[in-house]
């Protein structure tokens, strides 16, 4: 059992339909940093993405606390900005956690599930960049925790089985040195961040 499963990777990688059946599968909690409530911006806000994404990115770690300290485990998480990314060895040092980093050798794949939930079900699209983020987020070195599921040519059943098996048998280090990466290795939705 695990304390908290983390789910990153590109946008149309298949982060949320596996957290879905995760959530299924292990009966813990479901989280997505877009379930965080509408709120306003102060008119004397020096940069409106950053601050929106500083209070998403907090009002999910209080989540994720709250249900911790409620006895609740396979607390599954995902959707936050990838620069965020590089701080979860730092909050979760010291619990039983997984980060599942979802990419694709096969870029086009990914593209071509964008472009297939735009036209059933809205939601980014930015075909263009995918290629992009999945390089970036394919190449940075490996976080602590942090496991690589490579999407390409599988069905989701076969991603499902996979994160299964390596949630079930990893042992997560609860004790390592960690300091945070240089954050150009990875991307931001926030563009005053230079984070591309």
């Amino acid at each position: 059992m695990m304390d908290f499963i983390f789910i990153i990777g590109p946008s149309a990688v298949g982060k949320t339909t596996l957290a879905k059946a995760l959530f299924e599968h292990y009966n813990g909690v479901y989280v997505e940093q877009n379930m965080v409530p509408e709120f306003g911006i102060p008119a004397d806000c020096p940069d409106v993405g950053i601050f929106e994404e500083e209070v998403c990115f907090e009002n999910v770690l209080l989540q994720l606390e709250h249900f911790y300290k409620r006895g609740l485990r396979n607390i599954i998480a995902l959707d936050f900005d990838d620069y965020r990314t590089r701080e979860l060895p730092l909050h979760f040092r010291g619990r039983r956690f997984i980060t599942l980093k979802l990419i694709s050798s096969d870029p086009e794949q990914i593209r071509r599930q964008m472009i297939h939930r735009h036209e059933n079900e809205g939601g980014l699209f930015a075909p263009d960049n995918i290629v992009r983020s999945n390089e970036k987020i394919s190449s940075r070195p490996l976080l602590p925790n942090e496991v690589v599921i490579d999407v390409a040519g599988k069905s989701k059943e076969e991603i499902f089985s996979e994160a299964v098996h390596l949630i079930d048998h990893f042992e997560p280090d609860l004790d390592y040195s960690y300091e945070l990466p240089d954050e150009k290795l990875f991307l931001s939705w926030v563009q005053s961040r230079n984070l591309r």
